[in-house]
């Protein structure tokens, strides 16, 4: 197309009829034309793009007919900002002290322990690469790190052990929650909404609970105690909530059920425990030690 003939007057994007306003650019190339509007589009709105017939191709030939396309943008996402996990999201799991497991568990994502050393990596037969920077098991799709490992290793977890704690302190201190001491902390049976909720004590899940809302949708779960799932129930997500958008920020011991299974990145500040064929789509990132017991933990879709 001939570039000087996609003007303010052959485009246009409109929102009904009230024209958007913005300008247009063109790549080096003079292949492709970007439109950026003045302001921000309105989320979860449809828009109306249009060329007219004085568009014309290099040799001066014009459209035979106008075009239009819609598009709808997308819903605004609710409840609070994300937690930057920093370096720490390289990590299915992250702990200070060991991570130990009873075989088989099967772990989707690397692991890490630091300041520990790799002896507190238990049960998993490590195996250590020749450069010995990291180790993989037949538990692990993916690599263990562990303080004592060549370099980068040591300082690529020092750094990722910072910025578990900058993420534990950030989920901690949001302030003004949406929801306070919800159920007294038993929410088994709930279906939750995006938002901040705080609890003054521990949590119990005693039945199965569901997180519904957008893909783009937050939660951050505050607890001053522990957070315990009994057997055999399930952290369910709906309408396209992800798991990556879910933060459960935990200043006791995290115990997961035989058999439950849960959603979400794990923050907590001692220990956590996944029980007999336990399985969870998330992260968990433990400022002391993680225990699986036959458990599943796959790092959530990016």
């Amino acid at each position: 197309m001939n570039p000087l003939t996609l003007t303010g007057s052959s485009f246009a994007v409109t929102q009904g009829t009230t024209r958007v306003a913005g300008a247009l650019t063109f790549g080096a190339l003079g292949t492709q034309a970007t439109f950026t509007p003045t302001n921000p589009l309105v989320a979860n709105t449809l828009y109306t793009a249009t060329l007219t017939t004085a568009v014309q191709d290099e040799s001066g030939i014009p459209m035979a007919k106008a075009f239009a396309w819609s598009f709808t943008t997308a819903t605004a996402a609710k409840g609070p900002a994300v937690v930057n996990l920093g370096t720490a999201g390289n990590y299915a799991i992250l702990a200070q002290t060991g991570i130990s497991t009873v075989p088989g568990s099967m772990v989707t994502g690397d692991i890490a322990v630091s300041p520990a050393a790799a002896t507190y990596l238990t049960g998993f037969t490590l195996t250590a690469d020749p450069t010995n920077v990291f180790a993989t098991s037949t538990q692990i799709v993916g690599k263990a790190y562990a303080a004592d490992y060549a370099v980068p290793t040591p300082t690529n977890l020092t750094t990722a052990v910072g910025d578990l704690h900058t993420a534990y302190t950030d989920a901690a201190g949001r302030p003004t929650p949406d929801v306070l001491n919800l159920s007294s902390g038993a929410i088994g049976g709930l279906t939750l909404a995006p938002g901040l909720y705080l609890w003054t004590s521990s949590v119990t899940i005693p039945s199965s609970v569901t997180l519904s809302g957008g893909a783009n949708d937050v939660w951050i779960f505050q607890m001053s105690g522990d957070l315990s799932m009994s057997s055999a129930t399930l952290v369910t997500l709906a309408g396209g909530a992800q798991a990556r958008n879910i933060f459960w920020q935990v200043a006791g011991q995290v115990t997961l059920g035989t058999g439950a299974h849960f959603e979400g990145i794990i923050l907590c500040a001692t220990q956590v425990t996944l029980q007999t064929g336990a399985s969870m789509n998330g992260r968990i990132l433990a400022q002391t030690m993680v225990a699986l017991q036959q458990a599943t933990v796959t790092q959530p879709a990016p």
